[in-house]
């Protein structure tokens, strides 16, 4: 008796080699039918005995690599009689929900034949298959099929054109599909010199060697790449690009070269290497001067895209600076014509590749952390991937922060996140912003009215300026710091569960109007979130600009210590502008309050050394960061909890202590770690055991700090369990998924 059963796939299944991996497995076990992409995902129409399609159903547990599958819903259906199974071309009924995927690396098959000389794609940039290739980058709308990708103007030549139409073939319906026959090429453009096809990429390695700067069109945009190893070439790029201090991410030939740069253990290696590829952070083993100056870690990647193993194999250093082509804060530079004319005077020849880019995407950042792999610039590999499930009625956008901005749309339930957009004071970034709004929209099919906008409580944010100016069907703010917390508990799909948050950053604007950003919270998405504790309330001369001057959040954070020494004198030696704040705070002009832990990171860097001005966001506490990890576990300061409040005086009182007596700053730094690790579980411990949290939540930008995690979740282990982000970053990359995941119980 012939039985047949209708399966919907949902989840990364189009342009992953997926459409025929179900005809061969089909094939396998002797059944019917026909698979076809839709809007959704693919549906299965498949005919056989029982036992067969039971064998059938259970061959989906092995997916091929860069599938990812969501839900797989199998119902029975009557047969259609079909003699064979066929791959059917796509339909686009109603709205879409499929997931696209990421953009994916270079596979070794791929790699083989790149550099196999008897291969007819031996040397080809633009080398693919369904294992791997650009996706996302190259996407122009859905189902994703060859018509809908900035391929399209390059017609197939007859060799692609078997493999493309051949189930068998691991380039079946590999969208992206080209070869030196018939695909695009690149060139490279230096001094009114031109170059194309294997020249220019030997060219271009050779400039590289000769200490110059090059423009180089990869996936998601260009980067400027230079030798690492070469000091002057890496200084030239810093006064090029106005980048002081902001250390650079570096690529490495192969993983060999990698592990002699930075210690990697298993879980750093994992990400390394992973389909993501993203920029790893790890402590360097050696120094590459100017690279990353006054920091102990490293961002390496490997060799992500064909071009990349062809400019190492023609010569290119083994340690390239690879950076995003912009000068600093701008976005990455992604068009031609547009990153000619933003890089003239930047990049001393441009590697230029003819397949267009869809839209710019950045490298990703991550990190083997103490709680598991944490992203930290969420990009290339992983967005638009959908992170969550949220059961809601309508499509609905969320804009996220004007800081580290992401924008998340949710349709059909599927959260869907951005990629890296930027900081929206910067113009061209804001411009982004709106660009990536459109794009995501469109390619979803959702109208402006139909969406319900979720932005941010404060009201000065060009995010929220632009939610308003949107004619949306509805309206919701969220405060800053309870979305950091949702959206841990959404990527966990955790609704119901009681919590106890720590929301720790430099800013988000609170309920009562005060510069929050030192916040405990108890409750649940379902419940909403209930402020139980916070950071001992300062004052913040001068607003936002005290982030730039650690000296000047000092002032307001120092106000209510008495017997002051005077921290102008050494070993202080704090500058004028110290005292220049002070007078702000005692006239109580142009000050707020505050219980931000970034600012008061701020104040203990300043105290310990970091007097000037930072010249790239959370440098001070990040140099806190390093030169505690430069001391042993210390005797930890205190930081009393009660009354709802951690009381910073005391703290900050002995690091003054210390530090006059002439204590190492190492030490001090290490020691003040300790205490607000301890201060914190002290607060955590009181506060969960009274609100019946069942776990520990930690987000917010101040948890990019290793050593604070390691210190904290040493402390909070035995007791609860520690959730943390995962899918979205910590800090204020995430903002628009809880935003998203609070807008449910609203809605």
């Amino acid at each position: 008796m012939r039985s047949a059963r209708l399966l919907r796939i949902r989840g990364v299944v189009q342009g992953v080699g997926f459409r025929p991996f179900v005809y061969r497995l089909a094939r396998e076990h002797g059944i019917a039918g026909w698979v076809r992409n839709d809007g959704e995902g693919v549906e299965v129409h498949a005919e056989g005995s029982p036992e067969a399609l039971d064998a059938f159903v259970d061959g989906f547990a092995a997916p091929p690599p860069a599938a990812r599958i969501a839900s797989c819903d199998v119902e029975s259906v009557p047969p259609q009689g079909c003699a064979g199974f066929a791959i059917r071309g796509s339909t686009a009924t109603g709205r879409p929900t499929v997931r696209i995927s990421p953009d994916l690396p270079v596979c070794p098959a791929c790699l083989a034949e790149l550099l196999d000389p008897a291969d007819r794609r031996h040397g080809y940039p633009y080398v693919n298959c369904t294992d791997c290739g650009p996706r996302y980058s190259i996407v122009l709308g859905l189902p994703y099929d060859r018509p809908r990708t900035t391929m399209r103007d390059w017609p197939l030549c007859p060799d692609c054109a078997r493999e493309y139409d051949d189930p068998l073939d691991r380039r079946f319906h590999a969208q992206p599909v080209a070869c030196p026959a018939c695909g695009p090429g690149y060139v490279l453009e230096s001094g009114g010199e031109r170059w194309e096809g294997e020249e220019a990429i030997a060219r271009a390695a050779q400039l590289l060697c000769n200490g110059g700067i090059v423009a180089v069109k990869g996936l998601g945009g260009y980067h400027l790449a230079a030798d690492a190893g070469n000091a002057a070439a890496v200084a030239a790029l810093r006064e090029r690009k106005f980048r002081k201090e902001k250390p650079f991410a570096v690529m490495t030939r192969d993983l060999a070269a990698a592990r002699s740069l930075v210690e990697l253990d298993a879980a750093a290696e994992a990400l390394l290497t992973g389909a993501a590829r993203p920029i790893v952070l790890a402590p360097a083993r050696r120094e590459l001067p100017g690279v990353a100056p006054g920091n102990r870690d490293l961002g390496v990647m490997l060799p992500y895209t064909p071009l990349h193993h062809l400019l190492f194999a023609a010569g290119a250093p083994e340690v390239l600076v690879m950076t995003s082509a912009n000068r600093s804060s701008e976005p990455i530079a992604y068009r031609d014509a547009e990153a000619v004319e933003r890089l003239a005077g930047l990049a001393d020849a441009f590697l230029v590749g003819e397949r267009p880019i869809a839209r710019r995407v950045d490298d990703s950042v991550a990190r083997a952390g103490v709680l598991g792999p944490v992203i930290l610039r969420r990009a290339r590999g992983y967005a638009p991937g959908a992170v969550a499930r949220l059961p809601l009625p309508g499509p609905l956008l969320a804009v996220g922060a004007d800081l580290k901005n992401t924008v998340t749309l949710v349709v059909g339930g599927e959260a869907f996140v951005s990629q890296h957009i930027g900081d929206l004071q910067n113009y061209e970034a804001f411009v982004a912003f709106r660009e990536t709004i459109r794009d995501l929209t469109a390619m979803y099919g959702v109208e402006e009215g139909e969406l319900t906008v979720v932005h941010d409580l404060h009201p000065q944010y060009a995010s929220t300026a632009f939610a308003q100016e949107i004619p949306a069907r509805a309206r919701l703010a969220v405060q800053h710091h309870r979305a950091h917390v949702a959206s841990v508990l959404a990527e966990r799909g955790a609704f119901e569960e009681r919590v106890l948050a720590v929301a720790l950053d430099g800013t988000g604007f609170g309920d009562d109007g005060a510069i929050w950003g030192g916040e405990l919270f108890a409750g649940s998405l379902a419940a909403g979130f209930e402020r139980v504790g916070h950071l001992r309330p300062a004052v913040l001369p001068g607003g936002d600009a005290a982030a730039e001057h650690p000296v000047q959040a000092a002032a307001g954070f120092l106000a209510d210590l008495d017997n002051l020494p005077d921290l102008t004198a050494p070993p202080f030696s704090f500058p004028v502008r110290y005292l220049q704040a002070r007078e702000l705070v005692a006239k109580r002009l142009r000050t707020f309050p505050t219980t931000s832990m970034g600012r008061l990171f701020d104040t203990v860097a300043a105290l310990l050394g970091f007097t000037r001005k930072v010249t790239f966001e959370g440098q001070a506490a990040i140099w806190l960061e390093q030169l505690a990890r430069a001391a042993p576990p210390a005797e930890p300061l205190p930081l009393p909890f009660a009354d709802g409040e951690l009381d910073t005086r005391p703290l900050l009182a002995a690091v003054i202590e210390k530090r006059r007596r002439g204590g190492d700053e190492a030490k001090i730094a290490r020691a003040f770690h300790r205490g607000l690790a301890k201060g914190l579980c002290q607060a955590i411990a009181a506060l969960a055991e009274e609100h019946r949290a069942a776990a520990v939540v930690l987000s917010g930008g101040v948890f990019q700090n290793e050593l604070l995690l390691e210190d904290l979740t040493a402390l909070l282990t035995p007791r609860l369990p520690v959730w943390s982000n995962r899918e979205v970053p910590p800090n204020d990359g995430g903002i628009s998924l809880g935003q998203a995941a609070l807008a449910v119980r609203e809605l």
